[in-house]
């Protein structure tokens, strides 16, 4: 929890997906939840941040309950808030949804936990609580960071991260380049593969597995510097191959969707 509150407290998350890279990303996300909204739909967001995707749900008229942890993404949230705007807040964790009913919720959004959940068994206990509060034939939606990106453009393309500490540490492994994070680490680093693994274990239907922004942070100077009207054709380019299996690997974020 520290190590989590120490960074949101000095991070702004609003201001990173409203970047020409980091909208990709939300609108990519928006662009999927939306196919599966109905009117009157009853929506959770658990790990819900400085409240970016609850407040664009809401103001579409649909009635939101956001978890989340951090106290001071919480008071950004609410100071971000209009009266028009049906949000209710609460402090909690994506391991314990016992505030809520089972089979409560048409859609389950967890957007931002796996970021930060290092054991299998913290994992489970996520997407098992998520799966809870879902109605049957609910839908539920599950962001995860992706390790290739990072070592891609922190560690061979920018240098930030030094390679050789990382393996000495033994955060990367020398022959798979998997990785393997820790909460002093802050964000846990996986692969599609680790994903697959972790779902393994639940009755769900998968509908779409999605990389919500690619390789946009890499690209990001190059974005930045499109005309709208070029910008918003990388945009019909990115969701024409956001789900081709030869291309979800590099993504910085993806986005699992199951129907439970």
């Amino acid at each position: 929890m520290n190590h989590i509150e120490n960074f949101y407290t000095n991070y702004d998350e609003e201001a990173r997906l409203e970047t020409r890279h980091g909208s990709v990303e939300f609108l990519t996300t928006m662009r999927y939840i939306e196919k599966y909204l109905q009117p009157g739909a009853k929506i959770l967001e658990v790990g819900a941040g400085t409240g970016c995707y609850s407040r664009a749900l809401a103001d579409q008229g649909h009635n939101v309950e956001a978890v989340e942890l951090v106290p001071h993404n919480i008071e950004i949230f609410r100071s971000l808030i209009t009266p028009e705007q049906k949000i209710t807040i609460h402090q909690g964790n994506a391991l314990d949804l016992s505030i809520f009913p089972a089979n409560n919720f048409d859609i389950t959004l967890v957007l931002g936990p796996m970021y930060h959940l290092y054991t299998a068994a913290d994992k489970h206990q996520a997407i098992a609580e998520a799966l809870r509060v879902t109605k049957p034939g609910g839908v539920i939606f599950v962001a995860y960071c992706i390790s290739d990106n990072t070592l891609l453009e922190d560690v061979f393309g920018n240098g930030y991260i030094n390679i050789h500490d990382l393996i000495t540490k033994g955060v990367v492994d020398p022959n798979t380049f998997g990785t393997t994070s820790k909460p002093e680490d802050l964000f846990e680093l996986v692969r599609k593969d680790d994903i697959d693994q972790l779902m393994s274990a639940f009755p769900v239907t998968r509908l779409h597995y999605v990389a919500t922004d690619m390789i946009s942070r890499i690209i990001r100077t190059g974005l930045a510097n499109m005309t709208e009207e070029t910008f918003n054709t990388y945009l019909q380019y990115h969701y024409a191959i956001c789900e081709r299996p030869d291309m979800v690997g590099v993504t910085h974020h993806s986005l699992d969707i199951f129907r439970k």
